[in-house]
């Protein structure tokens, strides 16, 4: 159940000053805490019983080693288990393995049915509950659960690494590189590198929780990275990190102010997102609150839409001429531009860098929330693993790949697949629907609605903002961003490279189950 903070107050300060004296503005730390879930009963694989003749002699606690059981200092009983946590039946080889230890046989186990009812495909419930336990405890989950691929039979999902027999002599874990730059152009511009190569994607201030936004925003800056506004607008709660905050201009242009593009380092164009391409933004009259309303400067209550394409950009030149424009605004901004994967993609790349663009951020047909109607995102744009390849190779046939920076998104759920994307040829990863799993998201696909998310994340609502604490968040992003980190190393280690820009483009080092078995 949810706690908010004694003496909470909804009204906002007014001026950006006012924000750098509350508590959640405080210097962000990367330490790992824990972080449980905001729910005593949240779903784990399994389940444990404990029968009414459980005499609550401890024995329990003292034998799991995975934090189920519990007996607080002055208690009598043993509480309830917290069997989440649980690893299940693979604890018999572990030495403590609770089922055996009870001396009253009031232990039982089984596999939670509920469980297997969250997710789809491309995140299965493994998948989920992985993610989860990374963002509380900022560890790499256990064995029981799968955190690498998923079961949608495609995709990243059948593509595997090849591992050499040993990693070459002399390479260390710690002296592996994760930095990533992002402006190759060597022009007047700053060179900003982030310490791990993804940082978070947009979403729209009316579409999330501003709670999990700045959550989002506060990683960023502990992870010298970075996060995006979506087309949204640009939130005065976001000024105290703007130094690791892109703010978008999409086709609705919503919210898009000079002031903010002077604000940002780095200022991305949407020209379209692989979930949905040809169909645009869609912000429901449900969703569109007052405050909403004020940031889009549009009428509270009325569904918003953001039209596809921009007509005024129907060729390179047009593109020039929107980059020059944030360039003369704002002279210090790198220059982004995300587009979908259509069959020219790697033309639309070739564009960008020439129109004067640092980053082309390429976005797959996997990503988006649940907002994104299946049938625009299973059937138009192309896979994102397909893209990167294709543009990769197209960039380097025209001599330019170590100039742009390419950042790919639409799919990537685990370091897995951001490994496996900058094998393919991507410098670095962008990612949201990870974020929001770390959040508690069960992926419920009600997205769309004002009240439609159980978890109180993509909401506007007022009271469901309530189900979300700032500085938990917060914890649950770092203590994310921490296990992936360490599971990316540990990969690269395996691998026997030194750094992450090593791997770009090595598809030698990747196989798909596909052909394996082929002469």
């Amino acid at each position: 159940m949810s706690t908010m903070p004694s003496g909470f107050q909804r009204a906002e300060p007014q001026t950006p000053g006012a924000f750098l004296s509350r508590p959640e503005y405080a210097e962000v730390s990367r330490e790992v805490r824990p972080a449980p879930p905001r729910y005593r009963n949240e779903i784990g694989k399994y389940s444990v019983h404990r029968a009414s003749h459980c005499a609550s002699c401890g024995r329990c606690v003292e034998t799991c080693r995975f934090g189920v059981y519990v007996r607080p200092d002055g208690y009598l009983h043993v509480m309830r288990p917290f069997d989440y946590r649980c690893i299940g039946f693979g604890c018999k080889d572990t030495g403590s393995y609770c089922i055996d230890a009870c001396p009253n046989g009031a232990l039982k186990l089984s596999v939670n049915p509920a469980a297997e009812t969250m997710g789809d495909h491309r995140w299965t419930p493994d998948l989920l509950m992985s993610t989860w336990a990374m963002a509380e405890t900022g560890r790499p989950p256990g064995k029981h659960l799968e955190c690498e691929v998923g079961g949608s039979g495609g995709g990243f999902d059948r593509l595997r690494f090849r591992f050499p027999d040993s990693p070459p002599p002399g390479l260390r874990r710690e002296d592996i590189s994760t930095r990533l730059p992002l402006n190759r152009r060597g022009d007047s511009r700053p060179g900003i590198t982030i310490d791990v190569p993804w940082y978070g994607g947009g979403m729209s201030f009316g579409s999330t929780n501003i709670r999990a936004l700045l959550g989002k925003a506060r990683v960023a800056k502990a992870f010298n990275g970075f996060t995006c506004t979506g087309e949204g607008g640009y939130p005065e709660r976001f000024i105290p990190y703007k130094d690791h905050v892109i703010t978008q201009v999409a086709t609705g242009l919503f919210g898009v102010r000079e002031e903010t593009i002077q604000r940002a380092p780095i200022v991305e164009f949407k020209y379209a997102q692989g979930a949905k391409p040809g169909l645009g933004g869609h912000l429901l009259g449900d969703k569109n609150t007052p405050s909403v309303a004020a940031m889009r400067e549009t009428v509270q209550g009325v569904s918003l839409f953001s039209p596809f394409p921009f007509h005024s950009v129907y060729s390179v030149e047009d593109h020039k001429k929107h980059l020059d424009w944030i360039a003369h605004v704002n002279p210090r901004a790198l220059l982004s531009a995300k587009v979908s994967t259509p069959v020219d993609v790697d033309m639309v790349a070739v564009g960008i860098y020439y129109a004067g663009g640092h980053i082309v951020h390429l976005d797959g047909s996997y990503g988006g929330t649940g907002a994104a109607p299946n049938v625009a995102k299973k059937n138009i744009a192309m896979p994102i693993e397909y893209a990167i390849g294709r543009v990769h190779q197209f960039l380097a046939d025209e001599g330019i790949r170590d100039q742009v920076t390419v950042i790919a998104s639409g799919g990537v759920r685990t370091p897995s697949d951001v490994a496996k994307a900058i094998a393919l040829g991507a410098d670095g990863c962008v990612i949201g629907t990870a974020e929001l799993v770390a959040l508690g998201c069960i992926r419920c696909t009600a997205c769309e609605s004002g009240r439609g998310c159980a978890r109180g994340i993509a909401t506007t609502d007022d009271e469901l903002l309530e189900m979300v604490r700032i500085d938990w968040a917060t914890q649950r992003l770092v203590n994310l961003y921490t296990a992936w980190q360490r599971m990316l190393v540990d990969l690269l280690y395996r691998l026997g490279l030194d750094s992450v820009s090593a791997l770009r483009g090595r598809t030698d080092l990747l196989t798909h189950l596909d052909y394996e078995n082929e002469p």
